[in-house]
């Protein structure tokens, strides 16, 4: 049997890759003068399948120029040469191109009747994230599907951060800093009890709506009460998240209890620094084996402004890799999904500020045991 070939487009593929569109496709055609234009583009990608000199196959690729996004906006293999798995292996092919250009996630688009296609990506790993309505020329219906291609490759240059997955919708810190001890500690305990053990410690008792969140500063002594040596980097003094409250009563509690926060620090040898944490002191930390846990807004991952606790595990030229501790099983997210999540140095910038008048900015760095 023929062994098939892929490669990429040349200018001389442009008449295949036209007939090939017009038998694989009724409606919603790439146009000769646009596969002209892709073919030209030398940040997108366009992928052919060869058989036998036969061109049988394409994929192509589009590569946003604003995001670390890729998506497959084009795939079609000729009905002579199904079941041979090419349509697998140029989806594998995009994948590889697009991790090459430091992409972080595929998605594409599907017709929601095409249950081949469907189970294909659903057997890669692809999961649905949304749907278009009325997306093609016939009105039909989208899925929107996609899959986190880039990964992190673990190294000797930062200590191994072990994943925990916070178990309530209101455990995000304590989760983070969990991770972080356990990364310091083998014999730190990862489960329910304590998490929910440093909530209650670590709680600024009113935070938007439901169960109180953890602030920096009682991370930080939830830290310092296990052992570990903690510093917290906070870019506001005083009483935090008091703009999520209206009732001055609560405004007032949530006053107290900061108060008490401070006065519990000073009785310990926690560096607490009322300056943003850098990218910069950030890397120093995780060179020096301390790892840090900070304050992010959730907007970028998931359009909700909601302040969230991660781990960061590493960093490179392009990176922070974070442990996100929250996984939307409902949505198909994995624990895979949450380990070592690239995002782009420009971005976490922009995720590590909570609120938009006067942000904050809170981190925990928690270093090793101490010996006293």
């Amino acid at each position: 049997m023929a062994e098939v070939v892929l490669r990429q487009a040349k200018s001389d593929d442009l008449d295949a890759l036209v007939a090939l569109e017009n038998r694989s496709f009724h409606e919603d055609r790439i146009s000769r003068r646009s596969f002209r234009r892709f073919l030209e583009m030398p940040r997108d990608r366009l992928i052919v399948a060869e058989l036998d000199d036969q061109l049988v196959g394409y994929c192509l690729v589009l590569m946003n120029a604003a995001t670390r996004l890729a998506r497959i906006y084009s795939i079609a293999v000729s009905p002579d040469a199904r079941g041979r798995g090419i349509g697998e292996r140029l989806v594998q092919e995009a994948e590889q191109e697009a991790v090459d250009a430091d992409r972080i996630v595929m998605r594409l688009e599907v017709r929601e009747d095409n249950k081949s296609a469907i189970n294909l990506y659903r057997r890669l790993g692809y999961r649905q994230f949304g749907t278009y309505r009325d997306y093609y020329e016939d009105h039909g219906d989208a899925l929107r599907f996609e899959r986190r291609i880039l990964y992190y490759e673990p190294s000797r240059e930062f200590p191994p951060v072990p994943y925990y997955p916070q178990t309530t919708e209101f455990t995000c810190g304590p989760s983070a800093l969990l991770m972080a001890m356990a990364a310091l500690d083998e014999h730190q305990s990862l489960n329910t009890g304590e998490e929910l053990k440093i909530w209650r410690e670590a709680t600024t008792i009113f935070m938007l709506s439901g169960h109180g969140g953890c602030g920096p500063h009682g991370l930080a002594l939830a830290a310092w009460h296990r052992g570990f040596y903690a510093s917290a980097w906070i870019s506001q003094e005083g009483a935090l998240f008091k703009d999520t409250v209206r009732n001055e009563d609560k405004k007032r509690v949530l006053e107290l209890v900061h108060e008490g926060f401070i006065q519990d620090i000073g009785q310990t040898d926690i560096e607490l620094h009322h300056d943003p944490l850098t990218l910069e002191g950030m890397e120093t930390a995780l060179h020096e084996g301390r790892i840090p846990v900070i304050l992010i807004s959730t907007w970028q991952l998931n359009r909700s402004r909601i302040p969230h606790w991660v781990t960061v595990c590493a960093m490179d030229d392009q990176f922070v890799y974070l442990h996100d501790p929250e996984i939307d099983v409902e949505a198909g997210e994995t624990v895979a999904d949450k380990q070592y999540l690239p995002v782009d140095r420009r971005i976490f910038t922009r995720m590590s500020r909570y609120g938009r008048n006067q942000p904050l900015q809170a981190a925990v760095i928690v270093g090793p045991r101490r010996t006293d």
